[in-house]
């Protein structure tokens, strides 16, 4: 009996336990709050704070943990940025075309190993400095103009890979704008967070993680789509586009 026992927690535990392993679990109705720029804000009543990875060093993320937060760090996954301190990693042959209206930054090929490498080192920079998990951005450059022949397989198999990756770390990973994949990725995955998902009339695309009842989290620029009447099943906040701390408005926590 003791042996059917053992096999039963051990069954439990692996199918229904965390599976980034660090003990956090995200709770549907954990709030939100983004910052990537300017002097980070530690007075915004919410759960999970996503900040810069390479901006930040490990005492400010110490203090939000302190604080009872969820730290989610930012690393640029997808694309090549100029001014990070590992930039010279990055080899001339895995860099693509420019992104339109980002200056410094360059698509990455992300079939590359040598990519694949950065970002593990990446991770592990994420974890030895305390953060709760990561951000990864551009995961969705199949879609783009990268100047690389880039599928739907390529990257599904990239995200799937960056995830793995995270759990090994024991870190939460989120799903960053990648709707298309959505139902394909959502196990893989511990939130969503969608830019202008209302703007672009694509709230329908959250429904495998709402399934699933995993957070989800869209971030609109512009007041005009700022509605809290009409949210359902998912968290709405406005921010500025800078994401800089300027200000916020929740439809959880209100303004600041």
């Amino acid at each position: 009996m003791k042996f059917f026992i053992l096999i039963f927690l051990l069954v439990f535990v692996g199918c229904g336990g965390n599976s980034n392993g660090n003990n956090i679990m995200l709770n549907r109705n954990d709030t939100f709050y983004w910052q990537l720029q300017g002097d980070l804000r530690d007075d915004i009543p919410a759960k999970i704070y996503d900040i810069d990875l390479f901006d930040n060093n490990a005492s400010v993320i110490n203090k939000l943990k302190e604080k009872g937060k969820i730290v989610i760090c930012y690393m640029n996954a997808g694309a090549f940025e100029e001014w990070r301190s590992d930039a010279s990693f990055f080899l001339d042959d895995v860099l693509g075309n420019p992104l339109d209206g980002w200056e410094g930054e360059r698509w990455l090929d992300i079939r590359s190993e040598e990519v694949r490498e950065i970002m593990k080192k990446r991770m592990d920079l994420v974890k030895s400095k305390g953060c709760d998990g990561i951000e990864p951005d551009n995961i969705d450059g199949y879609l783009n103009n990268t100047g690389f022949d880039l599928t739907y397989e390529d990257q599904l198999e990239y995200n799937k890979f960056l995830s793995n990756e995270a759990k090994k770390r024991g870190l939460l990973i989120a799903l960053k704008n990648d709707l298309d994949q959505a139902s394909d990725l959502v196990n893989y995955f511990d939130f969503l967070l969608v830019e202008e998902g209302i703007e672009y009339n694509e709230t329908y695309k959250f429904k495998p993680f709402i399934d699933k009842n995993k957070p989800v989290f869209d971030v609109e620029y512009n007041e005009k789509f700022y509605n809290c009447n009409d949210i359902k099943d998912f968290h709405l906040l406005l921010l500025p586009k800078e994401l800089d701390g300027s200000f916020v408005k929740s439809c959880d926590y209100g303004e600041f």
